[in-house]
């Protein structure tokens, strides 16, 4: 019989794959989507340069900095 915490760790290992698997799904979505002029929060415009830069990009710095940390 396997020992709990074995199978705790192995628990741990599935849901850290998923995790990144998501993460690595999510930002192949956002750079196939298209970058947005305006800023999906605070509608200030997204200069050209950031969305060239960071493509599929949907908020201005700001905003991303505060989506970044949770704060949105």
């Amino acid at each position: 019989m396997p020992d709990v915490i074995d199978h705790a760790s192995g628990l741990e290992t599935q849901f850290t794959e998923m995790a990144i698997a998501n993460q690595l799904a999510r930002a192949h979505r956002t750079e196939q989507r298209e970058s947005a002029h305006e800023c999906g929060e605070c509608g200030n415009p997204i200069p050209e340069k950031r969305r060239e830069k960071v493509p599929g990009c949907q908020y201005c710095t700001t905003c991303q900095e505060l989506a970044d940390k949770g704060r949105l």
